[in-house]
Order: C-alpha cells, then sequence, then structure tokens
C-alpha cells in the first residue's frame, strides 16, 4: 500500500474544515499511513470460514419466558393510596385553570 502524501492530508484537512500546518502534515502524514497500515492487515485476516457476530461469546436464550401473570385489580392497586376517587389515585390540583397549556 501507498504511503499517504502531505497532498492528500491537506485534501482531507480541507474537506474537514481543519487549519492544519505545514509542519502538521508531515506528521498527520506518517500517522495516517500507519492507521491504513494496520487497517490493511486486519483486513489480511483469512476469515472466510469465520461467522459475522454480534458478540465476542456465543448468546443463547438471553430472554426469560414470556409468562403471563395477573395483573392486580382496582381495589388492590388502590389500596395504598392515601386518597381515591371512582376507582383512580385522587392527588391535590397543582396546577390553576388559567394556565395556558
Amino acid at each position: 500500500m501507498a504511503a499517504i502524501s502531505r497532498e492528500e492530508v491537506a485534501h482531507l484537512a480541507r474537506l474537514s474544515r481543519l487549519a492544519v500546518t505545514e509542519e502538521e502534515l508531515d506528521t498527520l502524514a506518517g500517522q495516517l499511513d500507519t492507521i491504513l497500515g494496520a487497517v490493511a492487515q486486519i483486513g489480511e485476516v483469512a476469515a472466510e470460514d469465520i461467522p459475522p457476530t454480534s458478540h465476542s461469546v456465543p448468546l443463547t436464550n438471553v430472554l426469560r419466558e414470556d409468562v403471563v401473570v395477573p395483573g392486580l385489580t382496582p381495589a388492590e392497586a388502590l389500596s395504598g393510596a392515601p386518597d381515591a376517587e371512582e376507582q383512580r389515585f385522587r392527588v391535590p390540583r397543582i396546577l390553576d385553570e388559567d394556565v395556558a397549556s
């Protein structure tokens, strides 16, 4: 793989709207070349027989069984309420009627 040039780094900097000095162009060219080399090396790994994965270890049956259980009756739900009215929790009003919503 060819080394990345100063001109390519300058072009990338312009596309990214980054202000890069002349000294930084040389430094970044070397760093980007090293990064691209590492990515290319990873791409050379023979992986035809390795299936794609979403986790590093296999996960099976990670969810619990979906079991239907009965819920609370209205009386049970309201049993601990300080005040109830018409099978509903009764709470103090915190907004006035004339408040625009």
